[in-house]
């Protein structure tokens, strides 16, 4: 492979929502429904100049670290910034390990650490260096910008009129910000890995054709920032789009190890390249790029709450587990009722005549079967305030149905409505009043509900202009 630099890239993956099969799609016997989102997560690399300083000060003699500007000249370094956030700057230094260990990065600035950032640039520079044959990787500055709709408002965001383009500052440092549950991580672990091996290696053209070799790396570099082997259904969506998911064979990943390790670059070369034998790579995405029928629509409402989804999930497999005869039956009651929802939404984009009651009933099933799941294993999967809002809503004209996405818990909801703006400002209307009555099972309270922005989507990685993120840069 040809080893070139092109000096700015700019690549972007989308956000997802699970629409069906939420635990489910831990398990190959299963699927998963997922569409990408029209929120994407954006990553600029450009490539520095030998002597253009890649370091965090300026104007001083010394840096945080004690280095002068003249001996960082001669280094290799890294700059990761997302300037949406307050001291959201992570510099790294970068290792070149023995024995095939690859490419390690070390953080050299103070400050909290940023996992997927870091392991994404050890698997993404390892692959790179191998398949390059080349351990030159130059000095780097990248900047992430998010879709505004990844977090949740926050007061100096709200009053702030310094949004810059379609981006806004948020104005807190990161790890005090609100996930809204788009899949954040998956999307800046995909778009991250995607944009350092383009800028390297290919052509910006080629990103179709490397599209299962940029899935494969994204996929072993989230199970490694998160630590440990996931469905994989959000890198899925980042990656390829909208689709029907089916999750790949953990074991596939297992063997790859730990960034540094001897023999980690070619591992790590054999799983991205699919090029083991005895592990491979088994995933299935049916249906890239569906859409949802013409005449719908799917709408996020932000509940400024949150859940922690691996606790939910260890919860959940416990119970199965000890319970597999009972879990078994629930399991396919869903899966059954998941696919005839699919089934469904094929044959409305073939007759769109036929109206959505028969999409509201089966979402209504498959929620009853989700707050049966969540009583049995004693998880947040549809708390009650979840509950109590979702019925609100399905109560107004144009509403189809709504879910808890995914594990579920407190993270957005997802609302099929009718396509048209006065199903919008009936939901407004109701949020703009909405006060929880019940006391939650959980005790999750659920704070202002607001409308994202967000709307359904159904491409995955996409290149970018480098230009249209230049006041950022």
């Amino acid at each position: 492979m040809s080893y070139k630099s092109s000096a700015t890239t700019a690549v972007s993956a989308p956000g997802k929502v699970l629409l069906t099969g939420g635990y489910l799609v831990l398990d190959r016997n299963y699927t998963g429904t997922v569409f990408a989102l029209n929120a994407r997560i954006h990553v600029v690399v450009e490539q520095l100049r030998k002597g253009h300083r890649a370091g965090l000060s300026s104007g001083s003699e010394k840096d945080e670290n004690g280095s002068t500007g003249a001996e960082k000249d001669n280094e290799d370094s890294i700059v990761v910034r997302s300037p949406q956030f307050v001291d959201a700057v992570w510099e790294y230094g970068i290792q070149r390990c023995e024995n095939g260990g690859g490419i390690k990065v070390v953080q050299k600035n103070d400050g909290r650490g940023n996992p997927f950032v870091q392991t994404s640039l050890n698997y993404a520079l390892t692959y790179i260096s191998y398949v390059a044959d080349s351990k030159d990787v130059g000095s780097l500055s990248i900047t992430i910008l998010a879709d505004n709709d990844y977090y949740s408002e926050t007061a100096f965001s709200r009053a702030s009129e310094r949004n810059i383009g379609e981006f806004v500052n948020f104005g807190v440092p990161l790890h005090e910000a609100h996930k809204t549950g788009l899949g954040s991580s998956a999307a800046l672990v995909t778009a991250l890995v995607s944009a350092l091996v383009i800028h390297r290696t290919m052509q910006p053209d080629d990103i179709g054709a490397a599209r299962d070799k940029l899935h494969n790396l994204a996929q072993a570099s989230h199970c490694a920032a998160q630590g440990k082997v996931g469905s994989g259904f959000d890198v899925a969506a980042a990656v390829y789009g909208s689709c029907l998911y089916r999750r790949f064979s953990p074991s596939i990943l297992e063997s790859v190890g730990d960034a540094g390790s001897p023999g980690f670059d070619e591992r790590l070369f054999k799983v991205v390249e699919d090029a083991d034998p005895e592990h491979p790579w088994d995933t299935e995405c049916l249906d890239f790029g569906m859409t949802l029928p013409r005449g719908m629509q799917m709408v996020l409402c932000d509940v400024e709450c949150g859940s922690q989804t691996p606790s939910m999930v260890k919860k959940v497999l416990e119970w199965r587990k000890q319970n597999k005869e009972e879990a078994d039956l629930l399991w396919n009651a869903l899966q059954s009722n998941n696919e005839r929802l699919c089934l469904e939404f094929k044959q409305l984009s073939q007759n769109p005549e036929k109206g959505f009651d028969d999409v509201r009933k089966l979402i209504e099933r498959s929620r009853n079967h989700i707050r049966s799941m969540g009583s049995k294993t004693g998880v947040p999967i549809e708390p009650k305030v979840q509950t109590e809002l979702l019925d609100a809503i399905s109560e107004i004209d144009g509403v189809v149905g709504g879910v808890v996405p995914g594990a579920g818990g407190y993270d957005a909801l997802a609302v099929l409505i009718r396509d048209d703006p006065e199903v919008i400002e009936r939901l407004e209307k109701l949020f703009g009043t909405w006060e929880s009555k019940v006391e939650d099972d959980f005790g999750g309270k659920i704070g202002q509900v607001r409308l994202l922005g967000v709307r359904h989507g159904s491409l995955g990685l996409e290149n970018g202009s480098p230009g249209q993120y230049q006041a950022w840069l």
